[in-house]
Order: C-alpha cells, then structure tokens, then sequence
C-alpha cells in the first residue's frame, strides 16, 4: 500500500538546529524496534501503519489482535501465513523487549500462538525500504525484528525496525509528549509543574527516578539524613564533600557515583543517568539572581525548597545547595561559570538509590530568562521504587545526535572479568573492566610483556558491508587500497572527511569477495559508510553487527600456543601457527563440531598477539577455554589502565589523543595508511591529503621527559614563549625506566633531538624539560608483533 513516508526532522527556528528533539507530523508516533526484538503498540480503526527498514535486508513480523482476543492479517489489510513462528521464536529470546510484549500479551490475555503473522521485507530488502497498512478495526499490534544469533564468520546480523503510525485520530494515541512508562510498579508517581517543589520521604535501598518530561528541563534535588533530622541536626548533601571525595564535578554510575554529607555520609547513589550532563558546585536559582537581573519577586526553586521544608523543621536558606539535574553549566579555562541549553531530551532521567532514610526535595526550575531551561521551563516527573527492583547500572549512550538512547550494556565477557575485578568504567555504550583486583595495571601491564594477557575488546565497532558494490564502497572510504585485499586479508586503515580530517582509524576484514567487516572505534564511521552508500546509490548494505559479535584479544608471548591448543582449523584455512600477521581463519573449539569463531592476528598491544571474535552467547565458553589453557603459561586478565600503557609505548593512536577530525592521517603518524602513489583510484579526503601532505604543519612525534613527572594529555609543547605543540598522551614506561610521551608540533620542531620544554599550570611557570624523539618507543622495529622474542 503507497501512503505518505514519514520522518522525524530535526527541530528548526530561525537557524537554530537541535537534532536531539526531532519533530514529527502532527499525528504520527515513532516506535524503535530492536534488532532482534519487539514491540506492542495499541492500533485503533483507522491508523495508518508504516515500517522502515533502515539498514536492509532485516525481516520482520507482525501480529494484530482485536479486542475479542481474533487474530486476522485482514485486521490489516494483508494477507497472514498463519501462525507467527518468527515472532514467537523472537519472543523467547530472552531480550528486554522480548519480556515486555509477553506481559503485554499476558495482561490482554492474547495467545500468541493463535495469532496470524504478516510477513514483511520477506524477501530482502534495501535501505530506507518501507511497508505500509491501514488497521480496520481497534487491536493490539506486535511487530518483532525477526532473526537469530549471526554466525562470526557471516553477516546474518540482525538491525532495527522502525514503527511509524499516523494516528486516525491524533487524541487517541501519544502524540503529546507525557511521561514515558515507569521502569517498575511505582511506589510514589508525582509530576512537578514549572515553579514548584515537591519533598517526599525515600527509605534505604529504595529508588528515586527524577524524569524530564519535554527536555530541556532543570530540576534541583535535595536529600537530607532522615535518623540526622531525628537528631535535630541537618545534614543534607555536601556539593563541596562529594567533589572531593569522588574526584568528579559530577559522579556517574560506577564506583565513584556517591553523594555525601558534609559528615562523609554517603546519602545517595547514581544507578542510571540517559542525560550525563548535569551540575553538582551552584545553587538552586534564587531570589537573588533574578533581582540582579532586574526580575524582583521572580519565582525560584529555592524559596519553593524553602516553603515546602518548613514541615520538617528545616532552616530557611537565600540558596539552596542542591543537584541540578540537566542544568548545563560548566568551567571555563579562567575558572568562569557559565551555562547553555541542557542536554536532556525528552524522557531522559537519572535513577538514585538511597543508601539511608532519607527527605528529599525536587524542584521543576522556573527559570525562564537565560538558556538553563531552553527558554522554555517545563515539567519534572518523580518517581520512587522499591528496594527490591533489579536495575542495573547503565549510562545514557547514544551513536550520534539524532540516535535514540541506549543503555549502557554488558559485554559478553562481562562476568567472566567480574570474577576478577570489581572496577568496570563505562566506554562507549559499555562496562570495561579497567583494573583487576589484586592485580593493578602495572602488574597487568607486566604480565602481557612478559607471559600472556587476556582483554575484552567487544565495543569495538563491527559493520558488515555486503553486496556486489562493497568493494567500491570500501575503495572510496578507506585510505588503503581494497583492489589488493584478498579473502582472509586484514588491513589497518584510515577513514577521512573531504577535508581530509580523520573520522575513525579501524581495520577491514575480507570475508569474501562483495563482503568485508569494517571494525572501528566508533559508530561515526559506520554511519559514514551508510551515508555515502545512500548518497552515491550504490548496490551495498551496511549493516551494524557490534552487538552480534564480541571479541578478546589474547596478547603475549605465549599466545600462539594457547590458541593453537583450542582452535581447529578446517583444511583450507591457515593453522593459528601458520596465520600470519593481519590474516584471519575461520576456526573452532576443538574440532568440526565445535563453537564458530574468528581469528585475527591483530592487536593493540605491541605483542605477537590474536583477536577471537564470536557471538556473546559464546563468550564465556571461549573465555574458559583461553583461561584454562593460558593458565599453564601465567595468563593474566587486562583492564584499561594497563592497555593504554602498552599502547603509548607501543605508538598506537588512540582516537580523541592523537587524532579527531581536524588531524590527517600524516599528522596522527599513520601516513603508511595512505598509498597515495600505488592506490591510483579517488578516496573521499584524497585532494585534501595531497595538499596537507605538501605543506604539514604539525606532526606526530615522540617525547623522552626527564624527570619523574608524568606530563597530562593537552600540556602545551614550547620552545622558550613559543608554544609549538601539545601532548596527547604519556605514561612512565614500566619496561623503560623513564617518562615518554607522544605529541603533535610544528614540523619545524619535529626532528629527533630537539629540546623542548612541556608546559604545565599556564603553561610557563612550570615546565618539563624533554627531547623529541622517534617513536614506538618501544620494539620500533616490530620484532614481538612478529613473533620474534628475545
């Protein structure tokens, strides 16, 4: 059925653009559905029913049920196949979403297994390809992203779906934003209008929810120690205290996620937080402000607070210290405060969790004559939870500006590092270990040197880029020549804009003649591929596959011989003792029978060293397999912290140090990525890098500083009041025996010997005498990499 596409567009006024609060027509709702997943959305007669397929070649399913608990595709027009066999296998899957529409169909009392599905994109589909259909009567429809775990070495993977539904009748759906579901039944749901406080009273272990309805909305948060109170003292949360005692302007979920008391009492814990950008060193607005800015008798949040804590006996103050949830302020380099709009979208929220009785106060700021509300102040909703609800820490991630929010997820490997470390920190949508328990970076560091290591890698981004064009797709938007790529060849790269700033540095694999995986740092690269594949027409999917494949990398001396204990190879790949550096095999646990992997020699680490990819549910089985084996050979678990010490010393860029999307790939130091003499065919950012390659104006460059004092990531390079470059990364090297660093400077200052000095406080009234060198600093010439130990 042809009806009229819809798409959010991004909010505009008078030049002004906000991605983060897309606008859609009036009447039509948008419903994600996840790869692998589903939803329930209630239908009435009359709506109109549209599912993009944005990535392609993802098919799905649909069941309506009407009231009377019939199941008919006529319902919608179409015609069913009967009962939903992909729908309910996709149910059973285990997913969040999965559990949601089961309690859906449970509370409506609909058997799923009665139901008659509807096939869509059956039979393959392309980008941006959408089926439409018109409901005839009111109902209850299901719609699951039907497929099952992607086999490592294929491209099975599955993507989302997206549900637009134009609404018969705008009123009968959700096309006013409200608040969006609670996480669990609620013990008290309240909302807070514009210029009013609300105080509620929370036990320990119970949950706290502080949810901005619209976006753009600040709201202060007090807490007071209820056993304090009793006592006839106050002792609320201390701004001050909690900066200190967690090293933060504001905690994030984690191990450093407390608020304390003035008393070092820890009062409340962060568990989630979709937003991250909030304040914890201002006050809550007062009467002060607005009078300075000529608003006498503006209404503020901390008289509310004020009014509303006078029932507990609690003092009256001018301003009130409080959390701001969403208020973006921030420090400048002069230590001047300023603000701008806040970050929060509709619907994001942070999760508390009290860790004694406590008072608490919420407030719905009412400013409405600076940027701190958007201009605009709206609704706060708050909710609390029981002690007992299982909610899982999670960081608010999203993959670009417009993307929706996601939790922060655990990798498939997660529980097998947990029995090793307690210390995970949040990177790129999900929890790394970053130092083990009872062993420490150092002491990790020293056991990949010097035996074996074993280190989660799965936020790697992987994309699989398919179709008779992917070859083409790759040769423009790579630096490396992909004509000279053979099947079971990996290459490392550069991925570059036009004006030839890098956007990721990655590696591709070749699988098979139209298929390669493209595995980056982030999702930007991949949404560059999917850009340019639209943009030029080509006949290419690109399709996201990091959450159907994680990986460990197995970095060390002993390595080969762990692996060659627990991997068959068929007769037409290489042996893991034959596989050299950068080819993969396709291989198993044991034998023919065995779990499906594949195998890179590749690493980050500066050692010989292998990358195991394979899908999460095979995780801990491949984690067991490489412990066991390893544990004849001393093998140790790797966080973080140690990985960015082999790394610096091993000269291996890191994105967000020594490059970003102002610094080429000749600037980053990896201009061996960019063939420009024997890679003759065009590369987006290719006329670009021709010219900065001419005339560079800064490079790359290693550091030896005297001294025991460990330069910090932007410290300013100088020579004598000249600043000529910055650092971007710096340890004191274990295996060296002195501070190193890396660096971008003007080529006039690159060479090899020259003395500079690294600036610190401003940059001149401290400074750290040190001396340009080549860089790695350490094993230059690759020889561990290559297998060749001493």
């Amino acid at each position: 059925m042809n009806m009229k596409p819809v798409f959010e567009t991004p909010f505009e006024r008078k030049g002004v653009i906000t991605p983060g609060t897309p606008i859609l027509p009036h009447g039509v709702e948008r419903h994600p559905v996840p790869g692998g997943g589903s939803r329930a959305v209630p239908i009435y007669k009359g709506d109109e029913i549209s599912i993009l397929d944005r990535d392609g070649l993802q098919p799905g399913e649909l069941v309506f049920f009407a009231p009377d608990k019939s199941s008919d595709a006529a319902y919608l027009g179409a015609k069913g196949q009967g009962r939903p066999e992909a729908t309910i296998t996709t149910l059973a899957n285990g997913s969040r979403s999965g559990a949601k529409v089961l309690r859906a169909l449970d509370t409506a009392g609909f058997n799923l297994g009665k139901g008659d599905g509807i096939s869509i994109f059956a039979e393959g589909s392309r980008p941006g390809d959408m089926e439409s259909f018109v409901a005839e009567r009111d109902g209850l429809l299901i719609i699951a992203a039907t497929g099952g775990p992607m086999s490592p070495e294929r491209h099975n993977t599955t993507t989302d779906l997206i549900l637009y539904i134009r609404r018969a009748d705008p009123a009968a759906g959700k096309e006013d934003v409200g608040p969006s579901d609670p996480l669990a039944d609620p013990i008290l749901d309240f909302n807070i209008q514009p210029g009013n406080a609300t105080s509620y009273e929370v036990k320990k272990g119970d949950y706290i929810q502080v949810l901005d309805v619209k976006g753009r909305e600040c709201s202060d948060f007090q807490a007071f120690s209820m056993r304090a109170l009793d006592k006839g003292l106050e002792r609320e949360i201390d701004p001050t205290t909690t900066r200190s005692l967690m090293g933060s302007l504001y905690p994030q979920p984690g191990i450093f996620s407390k608020y304390w008391s003035s008393d070092q009492e820890p009062l409340i814990e962060i568990i989630q937080d979709t937003c991250g950008r909030h304040d914890t060193f201002g006050l809550a607005c007062t009467a002060r402000y607005y009078e300075d800015l000529g608003y006498p008798g503006h209404v503020n949040c901390s008289d509310n607070i004020n009014k509303d804590l006078d029932q507990y006996g609690i003092r009256p103050r001018g301003g009130w210290p409080a959390i701001n949830f969403f208020f973006n302020t921030m420090l400048d380099d002069t230590n001047a405060i300023g603000m701008d709009d806040p970050w929060s979208r509709p619907g994001d929220y942070v999760l508390l969790r009290a860790l004694t009785d406590l008072v608490c106060i919420s407030t719905a700021c009412p400013c409405d004559i600076d940027p701190a509300n958007g201009w605009n102040p709206t609704d706060i909703q708050v909710r609390t939870y029981k002690q007992n609800e299982d909610f899982s820490r999670s960081v608010g991630y999203r993959k670009s500006a417009e993307a929706d929010v996601e939790d922060t997820k655990k990798t498939g490997f997660h529980d097998c590092f947990a029995r090793h470390t307690r210390d995970f920190i949040e990177y790129n949508g999900y929890w790394l270990p970053n130092t083990m328990t009872n062993h420490g970076s150092i002491a990790e560091y020293w056991g990949c040197r010097d035996k074996v290591a074993v280190m989660d890698l799965s936020p790697l981004r992987k994309y699989e880029i398919t179709g008779p064009d992917a070859e083409e797709l790759m040769q423009l938007c790579v630096t490396r020549n992909m004509k000279k790529l053979s099947v079971g060849q990996v290459v490392y790269t550069a991925m570059c804009y036009e004006h030839g700033g890098m956007i990721d540095d990655g590696t591709v694999y070749r699988l098979g003649e139209t298929n390669f995986r493209w595995i980056g740092g982030n999702d930007t690269s991949g949404l560059w591929l999917k850009e340019q594949a639209q943009k030029r027409g080509l006949n290419v999917w690109v399709r996201n596959s990091t959450d159907q494949l994680h990986n460990i990398a197995v970095q060390g001396r002993h390595s080969r011989d762990i692996l060659s204990k627990i991997f068959w190879t068929p007769p037409q790949q290489p042996t893991i003792d034959e596989l050299p550096w950068f080819r993969l095999a396709i291989a198993r646990v044991g034998d023919v029978t065995g779990t499906s992997v594949v195998i890179s020699r590749t690493g980050y680490s500066g050692e010989l060293g292998y990358e195991i990819f394979c899908h999460p549910k095979d995780a801990v089985e491949i984690f067991d397999a490489v412990w066991e084996a390893g544990e004849e050979h001393g093998i140790v678990p790797l966080g973080l912290g140690a990985l960015d010490l082999l790394r610096i010393e091993g000269g291996l860029i890191f994105a967000g140090s020594e490059f970003d999307d102002q610094t080429d790939p000749f600037e980053a130091g990896i201009g061996f990525t960019v063939p420009l003499k024997s890679k003759e065919d065009d590369f987006i950012g290719r006329t670009a890098i021709e010219e900065r390659k001419v005339h560079p104006h800064r490079k790359l460059v290693g550091f030896e500083v005297e001294g025991g004092v460990i330069p910090s990531p932007g410290d300013c390079v100088r020579i004598g009041k000249a600043q000529v470059g910055e650092i971007t990364s710096a340890m004191k090297s274990p295996i060296l025996g002195k501070v190193i660093a890396l660096g971008r400077v003007a080529t006039t200052h690159a060479d090899p010997g020259t003395a500079i000095e690294i600036g610190q406080l401003d940059g001149q009234q401290k400074r750290l005498k040190a001396t340009v060198s080549a860089f790695p600093h350490f094993d230059p010439t690759k020889e561990r990499v290559k297998g060749n130990y001493n």
